[in-house]
């Protein structure tokens, strides 16, 4: 959970993490419990927002493809990342670099 262990470096820098699933809200709750995630973590059960994104489904198998979006103030996006794989993801550090 490498964006749990740098938590404090995004909020150092202004930036506010979010998790969005494609599950149910127990699942959600009980994975934010188990990993001890200190950010808020969301189900997206009708994939509604997933879909807005684009990436739902993007690998065939029912899920959101693993992505990550930089949000501005304005609501704007500013960097996005939408991985190939479950376990393509941009570094902590990769992410950090792309905050204004």
């Amino acid at each position: 959970m490498e964006l749990r262990d740098h938590y404090r470096e995004f909020r150092a820098k202004g930036a506010q993490l979010a998790a969005l699933a494609v599950a149910s809200p127990d699942a959600v709750r009980q994975t934010k419990q188990a990993l001890g995630i200190p950010y808020p973590m969301m189900a997206d059960t009708d994939h509604q927002v997933s879909e807005a994104y684009g990436v739902y489904n993007l690998l065939g198998d029912g899920y959101a493809a693993p992505a990550i979006f930089i949000i501005g103030t304005d609501g704007q996006i500013l960097w996005q990342y939408v991985g190939g794989g479950p376990r393509d993801r941009p570094t902590a550090q990769e992410i950090l670099d792309q905050l204004p």
